[in-house]
């Protein structure tokens, strides 16, 4: 059973998440030759004030 884990920033719409895991699930089953039902997802929404890249917070980024 293939269980993916996806960190993502807070704030997508459930469709924007029914879509990715959607996508995923359809990926998943075509290159591991598995059934769509064995395919666990994990979501996981930080905020951005949680997350940084190059020593700055992505709530402190301009644009």
């Amino acid at each position: 059973m293939p269980t993916l884990h996806v960190e993502l920033f807070a704030g997508r719409s459930a469709e924007q998440k029914r879509q990715l895991v959607a996508a995923l699930t359809e990926a998943t089953v075509r290159v591991l030759d598995c059934a769509p039902d064995a395919v666990d997802i994990v979501l996981s929404e930080v905020s951005r004030e949680h997350w940084a890249t190059g020593g700055v917070l992505w709530s402190e980024r301009q644009g």
